[in-house]
């Protein structure tokens, strides 16, 4: 009786790993290229007349088929962030009217400058996907 008990419990610690890794929660993709690097999206205040009336918030990523580049483009993200929530800024302080949509192709030509002077090379593009204001009345 005691080697049954002594074989079940053996059992059950070889087989612990094998189940564990079954049941596992499958990896969440946002896309199936191995090229693409989603950015979490950024926001920046809409100001007018000195005052905070709404926030501006953009979705994006960066398409780099390059390996190397995406290596170096995925070690540098936050240095990336920084670069984009500063010049995000500036484009909501200079830019942004409350009375107009914001011009989608000069902003992604304004991320694309910011992504390349970060990267020090071309080889990386800023993919677009959502751009939105928000107001506070």
């Amino acid at each position: 009786m005691r080697s049954a008990g002594a074989l079940l419990a053996l059992a059950c610690l070889f087989a612990s790993p094998a189940l564990a890794q079954e049941t596992r929660a499958p990896e969440h993709k946002i896309t199936q290229s191995e090229s693409y690097i989603m950015i979490d999206p950024i926001y920046s205040t809409i100001v007018d007349s000195d005052r905070p009336i709404g926030m501006l918030m953009i979705g994006f990523g960066l398409d780099i088929p390059d390996r190397q580049l995406r290596a170096e483009a995925n070690q540098a993200l936050p240095v990336l962030r920084d670069a984009y929530v500063r010049s995000l800024t500036a484009f909501a302080w200079s830019h942004v009217r409350p009375w107009v949509q914001p011009d989608a192709d000069q902003l992604a030509d304004r991320l694309q400058r910011v992504t390349d002077r970060t990267l020090h090379r071309k080889g990386a593009r800023v993919l677009l996907a959502q751009l939105l204001m928000r107001f506070t009345h």
